[in-house]
Parts: C-alpha cells; sequence; structure tokens
C-alpha cells in the first residue's frame, strides 16, 4: 500500500479548464516527486429537490447524471455530451435563484435539453417520464413534438 498523499504539501504543475466549461484540472507534484491529478468545481449552495410524494431530498447532479445516461446514454456520442446537458439543466436551476425545486421542474429542464438534442432520446425520456401506459399516448407526444417543430 503507498503512502497518502499530502495535497497541501504538493506543487501545481499545470492548470486546464476541463472542456465542460465549470470544472479545473490541476496536474500536482507531490514533494516525494509522485504525481496526481485532482479536479475543481465550483461549489454551488444546496438545492433541496422536492418529490412527488413530498419528501425533500439534497439535489444531486451525479443522480441526474446517472439518470440521463441510463435512459437516453446511447443516442448521444459521448459522455462530454451528456455531461453538458447536465451542466446547461445545473444552470437552470440554480438560476432560478430558490433552495427547492420541485422534481417536476426538473424532468422538465430534461424534456427541454434533449428535445433541442435529440428527439428519439426525447421520446423515450417522456415515455418513462410521463408513464405511458398505452400507445396512444406515445403517438399524443409525437403528434405533440411534430406540431412543435412544425410550428418552428
Amino acid at each position: 500500500m503507498s503512502n497518502p498523499i499530502n495535497i497541501g504539501d504538493s506543487r501545481v504543475i499545470e492548470s486546464r479548464e476541463v472542456g465542460d466549461g465549470v470544472t479545473i484540472r490541476r496536474r500536482r507534484e507531490a514533494p516525494d516527486g509522485r504525481r496526481f491529478t485532482t479536479y475543481e468545481r465550483i461549489e454551488k449552495p444546496n438545492l433541496a429537490v422536492i418529490k412527488k410524494d413530498g419528501v425533500r431530498e439534497l439535489y444531486d447532479r451525479d443522480k441526474l447524471k446517472t439518470a440521463i445516461s441510463r435512459s437516453v446514454g446511447k443516442f448521444f456520442a459521448s459522455e462530454i455530451e451528456i455531461e453538458e446537458i447536465v451542466n446547461d439543466i445545473d444552470d437552470s436551476l440554480y438560476s432560478m435563484g430558490d433552495s427547492e425545486v420541485p422534481s417536476k421542474t426538473i424532468g422538465e429542464f430534461v424534456l427541454d435539453e434533449l428535445a433541442n438534442r435529440n428527439e428519439v432520446a426525447y421520446v423515450r425520456f417522456a415515455s418513462v417520464y410521463y408513464d405511458f401506459k398505452t400507445l396512444d399516448e406515445f403517438e399524443a407526444i409525437l403528434a405533440s413534438r411534430r406540431k412543435d417543430k412544425a410550428s418552428k
């Protein structure tokens, strides 16, 4: 087992912004010569999510990313695209200025982002989000998308 590295004693060799625009990647060197990488993200205030049943839990961007990846990840070329979607949703949530947000609002932000990026991913996510039970419900969302697309 190797000795733990004391980050405070390390020196920064290189810093650069990660592709998401909100994370800094730092390459560091410990006094003993070992090198390692740290990632820094601006800490945002806590945000509570109000679930359908009224229960509140802390907003977790990793949970959101996992949900999006699991439901529609294969419709995007890379994890970077999913990270961009999560960043955009994150920005929208925090720009609201509220300390609490209904889970429904998060779902709507996800749908808006997907609608702008990939129609199949949008429909797939919508089918789970709206809990379709019949083919008619599925066709209704497709008709709504076509109408929205035609009006643009």
